[in-house]
């Protein structure tokens, strides 16, 4: 089956220092694939290899089967939507939208029709005429990729287009994107450090780390079975609490105290992981809800009306944040009980790679 793209062993070298490092990766026709992960992973890097603004030191990039490895920017049929806009500020929009069909020498009916296309679907239409110091944020981002849209490209490669707006537009952009995506059915590689971007318009995630892949997968599917602790602690926010315990005959006992029969096997160091959305809560304290609860502190709490996060710590000094659906009464230095659920439970072992569950 040809793919839309094929990355091939691919492997990126500045002087001395290696930053990508043997990727392999295919992504099929009218995907939505995110590459996620924390600065300095490579995302954008990779980005650009495929855009054909740089070169990869080894390794075959194929586009619809053809290998484009050497073959200009210009020539690859993709669009790429860059953090900063890069709008022409002397040009009007439609002067913006136009001028890269114009340099293809494109018929001057045909630049008209797709222009009034794109800037119809994107709702820019009545802002034609205007320069992009006239415009906000958001509507230079329309502008921006309706740039991409008027070239018809195979792929459109997104390279962190959000970071530059507040997070309400943020919001409303994301699902314009996504819209975008069910209206026009291409390809789209979208790059981002910011895993709720991911997690929401992704058809697969590309997660990220020091030039390698950790997981790929939809985003369910690395939300609820996680390859590492990596990409447990790097998907979904707030982030999952990490305990750290030994396993030994089928029994996990935690540094915080607490003992559980679990569903794994294997024995030495573990680390237990639990989402704060799993852990219920109790303001009476240890053993009044039922067998099983252990106590924290509460070091802070953030009541969000819909949602409390309580921020807590063990007698230890281990940390545990926990995600309560419901308003509740607190103060700094109460203690309060928790409990964990054995079926929420993740496991890691000392090279931080999942144990899988035996039931």
């Amino acid at each position: 089956m040809t793919h839309a793209l094929d990355l091939r062993q691919i492997r990126k070298s500045f002087g001395p220092v290696d930053v990508i490092h043997g990727i392999d990766l295919a992504i099929g026709e009218g995907e939505f694939v995110v590459f996620v992960g924390p600065s300095g992973c490579g995302k954008s890097t990779l980005l650009r290899l495929i855009a054909g603004l740089d070169d990869p030191t080894s390794g075959d990039i194929l586009l619809q089967g053809r290998r484009v490895n050497g073959v200009p920017a210009s020539e690859r049929g993709l669009s790429m939507v860059f953090q900063s806009y890069a709008l022409y500020p002397h040009m009007s929009v439609r002067q913006n939208l136009s001028f890269g069909l114009e340099n293809l020498r494109m018929p001057k009916a045909e630049i008209a029709q797709r222009i009034e296309a794109a800037a119809k679907m994107l709702q820019i239409d009545h802002l034609l005429a205007r320069r992009p110091g006239q415009l906000s944020g958001g509507q230079r981002q329309r502008v921006a990729i309706g740039r991409a849209i008027v070239r018809e490209p195979v792929i459109f490669l997104f390279d962190e287009p959000l970071s530059n707006l507040d997070a309400e537009l943020r919001l409303q952009m994301r699902v314009e994107i996504s819209d975008l995506h069910a209206k026009l059915g291409n390809t789209m590689i979208y790059v981002t450090h910011d895993q709720i971007e991911a997690m929401t318009m992704a058809d697969r995630i590309v997660v990220l780390r020091g030039g390698r892949i950790e997981q790929i997968g939809a985003p369910l599917d690395l939300y609820n079975h996680p390859a590492n602790k990596f990409v447990a602690g790097f998907i979904g926010a707030p982030q999952m609490n990490f305990l750290r315990g030994q396993l030994a005959d089928g029994v996990l006992r935690t540094d915080c105290g607490l003992v559980r029969d679990v569903p794994f096997a294997g024995a030495g160091k573990v680390t237990l992981g639990i989402r704060p959305e799993a852990v219920g809560v109790s303001l009476h304290g240890h053993g009044d809800v039922g067998h099983g609860d252990e106590v924290i502190r509460v070091e802070n709490y953030e009541q969000l009306g819909a949602v409390t996060y309580i921020y807590g710590a063990f007698a230890n000094g281990e940390k545990l944040t926990v995600q309560h659906a419901h308003q509740i009464p607190l103060r700094r230095g109460q203690e309060v009980g928790v409990r964990f659920p054995t079926e929420a439970f993740h496991l890691f072992g000392e090279d931080d790679k999942a144990l899988e569950r035996t039931r």
